[in-house]
Order: structure tokens, then C-alpha cells, then sequence
């Protein structure tokens, strides 16, 4: 797949089903966390989301691997950047051994919650709040 440079040039290349899945959860990003900024990543057109720092991203996986290769399953990920702070009783969040991110995986727009996926978004972005501007540590 050749290097994409925007969000729109992502969504765009990206099969029907996963292209309305990124729709989807950019809205309710865009919704959530209105003072974030949206950026391009990996010359994929991945959205990254940040005010402070990294707050969350979406990952369709035909973005990394192609619509041909049939080797990958084909989903979107949500990832939370500072996603180990985060309420997690409940293991709606993937750990997968990683220390700090915390992912999410959609197959199709009916496995997305609205309502907790907004939740995760607001933890999210009062986690960001907690880091004062050109500091490291937090809470």
C-alpha cells in the first residue's frame, strides 16, 4: 500500500466495513476530547489524538497491512495511550503485555458501545488533564 499522508487518504483506501468503524469512533473522539489534536501517523494517515500528550489512537489494520492480505484480521483498533491509569475492573481493555497502551478491537460498527466507548474518552482526557504542560509525571 502506498504511503498515505492524511486521515481522509486512509479512510478512503480502507475497505467499506473497517472505513465506517474509523468513522464511527473519530466522531465519538472528535465529540469527547473536542480540544485534541487529530495527526496523521507512520505516513499511514493514522489518527493519533493529543492536547498534553498522546492520548488514544485508531488503527484499522488494512492500514498496516493492506486490503489484499488475508493473513491479518481485518478490525480497528482503539488504543489508549496512557491506558495502564485507567479504570480497567471490568477488562473491557486489552493489556496484551504492554505496559503503558491499552486497546480496544472493533470487527464491525455493531460491536461498538457509544456509551462506553465514550466513558474510556472522558477517563482519557481527564488523564491528559492531569499532566501540566511541558512536564512529565501526572496525577
Amino acid at each position: 500500500m502506498p504511503s498515505v499522508k492524511t486521515v481522509e487518504e486512509m479512510i478512503i483506501s480502507l475497505p467499506k466495513q473497517e472505513a465506517a468503524i474509523v468513522k464511527r469512533l473519530r466522531g465519538l473522539v472528535f465529540e469527547c476530547l473536542p480540544l485534541a489534536t487529530e495527526k496523521p501517523y507512520y505516513g499511514l494517515g493514522v489518527p493519533y489524538y493529543s492536547r498534553r500528550r498522546q492520548i488514544c489512537y485508531i488503527f484499522p489494520s488494512s492500514a498496516l497491512y493492506g486490503t489484499d492480505n488475508d493473513k491479518h484480521e481485518k478490525n480497528v483498533t482503539l488504543g489508549f495511550c496512557q491506558g495502564n491509569k485507567m479504570f480497567n475492573d471490568n477488562g473491557m481493555l486489552k493489556v496484551e503485555g504492554r505496559k503503558q497502551v491499552r486497546v480496544m478491537y472493533f470487527s464491525t460498527l455493531r460491536e461498538i458501545n457509544d456509551d462506553q466507548v465514550r466513558t474510556l474518552l472522558f477517563e482519557a482526557g481527564m488523564i491528559d488533564a492531569s499532566f501540566e504542560k511541558g512536564k512529565k509525571g501526572g496525577r
